[in-house]
C-alpha cells in the first residue's frame, strides 16, 4: 500500500521537506495560545465541551478532538506524530510499555485460529506472551531461526497472518533480512511486524524496507535515561490508526502524558545520542575481540559478524549492544559482571549509563534452558548496553573482571 506523505505545519513550513534530525525536534506539535517554545504537558484525564452536541460529536467520532486521555491526549498525540514522522508511517499509537505495544498489535490485528511465525531470537518475555497468553485465545506461534530463510518459508501456513522479529536481536545481535521477509509476507497475505527498539529510526527504518508495522519500547533508547516506561506501534492509518488504536481505547494500556513528554524530549536528542552510543560500542567490540579472556564477540559493526554485509545495507551503524562469551561458564561470566564498579548491573538497556547483564539468568530466564541454548544464549554470555561514559572508563571497568580470568 503506498504511504501518504506526512505533512506537519509550523509557521507554514512543511516539515516533510526536512531531514530526520529536524523531524525529531520540530514535527508533530501545535503550539497553544501561550506560544510556548517547549512542548506543553497536558496532565488531564478528561476534557470539557462547549455543548452537549459537541460532546456527542466527539464521542461518536464524527468530529475530531479530545475525548478522554486514555486514547486522546495532546501530549501523547505529539509524541505519536513525531515518531510516525521519523519512521515514515501514517499513524502511531503510544502505549504504556513496549510489551503493551506488542500485545495491542496482536490483539488488534489477529483472531482466534490465526498463526504467527516468529523469530526464535526474541525477548524472553515476548516469547512468554506468545506461548502462554496469546495461546489462550487460540493464536498459534511457530518459532524459526532468525537468519534461516528456508525455515521462515517452511513455517508459513494457510492461516499465517503475521511474521514477527527483532533486528538486531537481543542479545546476540542477529540481523534479519527485512526486505526478503517483506516480500515473503506479502506473497502469503501476511503482515511483517518488526521490533525496531535497538536501532530506533535513527539507524534503521523498517517501513521503508517493506515492513508493515514497526514496534518500539520507548523505555530504551527513545527515553535514553531510564526514567519512564512506554511503547509505540507505527504503520498505516488502517492497521494502526484504527485497529491497534481501538485496542488502546477499549482495553486501556495507555501512555501517560508525563511519560509522553519525557519521550518527546528524548526524541530531540536521539540522533546525537545514537551516534555517540554506536561510536563507543564499535570501539568496545574491537577491544573485547582482542582480549584473551573473551571467546567470541557479537556486534553487527564487526566484519566478523555473520550478517555484517546485511547490517551495512539495512543500518547506518552497528548499534549500542555488544554481547560476548567469556572463556568458561556461568561462574566466570558472573565474576566479570560482579567485578565491575561503575557499570550498572541491570537488565534495562538504551541508557546513557552503560549496563551489563547475564541474559541466561535475567532477560531470558523464563525461556527453557534447551531453547536458550538453541538460540545461542549460553551461560558464558554477557551483554553490555554501551552508554555515554568515557570509553576508557568503560573498558577499565570490564577489564577488572576479564583480567582475573587470564
Amino acid at each position: 500500500m503506498p504511504q501518504k506523505p506526512l505533512v506537519y505545519i509550523i509557521k507554514d513550513i512543511k516539515l516533510d521537506e526536512f531531514l530526520l534530525e529536524t523531524l525529531a525536534i520540530r514535527s508533530g506539535y501545535e503550539r497553544t495560545h501561550e506560544q510556548e517554545n517547549s512542548e506543553a504537558i497536558f496532565p488531564t484525564s478528561s476534557f470539557v465541551y462547549e455543548s452537549a452536541q459537541q460532546a456527542a460529536d466527539r464521542f461518536s467520532g464524527e468530529v475530531p478532538g479530545n475525548v478522554y486521555s486514555r486514547f486522546t491526549n495532546p501530549t501523547v498525540r505529539t509524541f505519536e506524530k513525531r515518531l510516525a514522522a521519523m519512521e515514515g508511517g501514517e499513524a502511531c499509537v503510544a502505549t504504556a510499555s513496549g510489551m503493551a505495544a506488542i500485545l495491542a498489535t496482536f490483539m488488534g490485528l489477529l483472531s482466534h485460529g490465526d498463526h504467527i511465525v516468529s523469530s526464535s531470537s526474541i525477548f524472553g518475555t515476548t516469547k512468554v506472551l506468545f506461548t502462554k497468553y496469546l495461546a489462550k485465545f487460540g493464536i498459534e506461534v511457530s518459532f524459526v531461526p532468525q537468519t534461516d530463510h528456508q525455515a521462515w518459508c517452511s513455517a508459513i501456513q494457510s492461516n499465517t497472518k503475521a511474521l514477527f522479529l527483532e533486528t538486531p536481536s537481543n542479545p546476540l545481535t542477529e540481523i534479519a533480512d527485512i526486505g526478503y521477509l517483506a516480500e515473503l509476507s506479502k506473497s502469503h497475505n501476511a503482515l511483517l511486524i518488526v521490533d525496531n527498539c535497538f536501532c530506533t529510526p535513527i539507524l534503521q527504518q523498517p517501513l521503508k524496507l517493506g515492513a508493515d508495522i514497526v514496534i518500539h519500547s520507548a523505555t530504551k533508547f527513545i527515553d535514553g535515561q531510564g526514567r519512564c516506561l512506554g511503547g509505540a506501534v507505527i504503520g498505516s492509518e488502517k492497521l494502526v490508526g484504527e485497529e491497534v488504536r481501538g485496542v488502546i481505547r477499549t482495553a486501556g494500556p495507555s501512555m501517560s502524558p508525563f511519560n509522553a513528554w519525557v519521550f518527546i524530549k528524548g526524541l530531540e536528542t536521539l540522533h546525537v545520542r545514537m551516534e555517540a552510543h554506536c561510536l563507543r560500542a564499535h570501539k568496545l567490540a574491537l577491544w573485547l575481540s582482542e582480549h584473551p579472556a573473551v571467546e567470541k564477540v557479537f556486534y553487527p559493526g564487526l566484519e566478523s559478524h555473520p550478517q555484517y554485509a546485511l547490517a551495512q545495507q539495512q543500518q547506518t551503524a552497528g548499534g549500542a549492544l555488544v554481547s560476548f562469551r567469556i572463556k568458561g561458564g556461568r561462574e566466570q561470566a558472573w565474576s566479570v559482571i560482579d567485578a565491575t564498579q561503575m557499570l550498572s548491573i541491570t537488565a534495562n538497556l538504551g541508557d546513557v549509563k552503560t549496563s551489563i547483564t547475564h541474559p541466561a539468568t535475567t532477560t531470558h530466564c523464563r525461556v527453557a534452558a534447551e531453547e536458550r541454548l538453541a538460540t545461542g544464549i549460553t551461560d558464558n554470555l554477557v551483554r553490555v548496553s554501551v552508554g555515554l561514559e568515557n570509553l576508557a572508563d568503560i573498558q577499565a571497568d570490564l577489564q577488572r573482571g576479564l583480567d582475573q580470568l587470564i
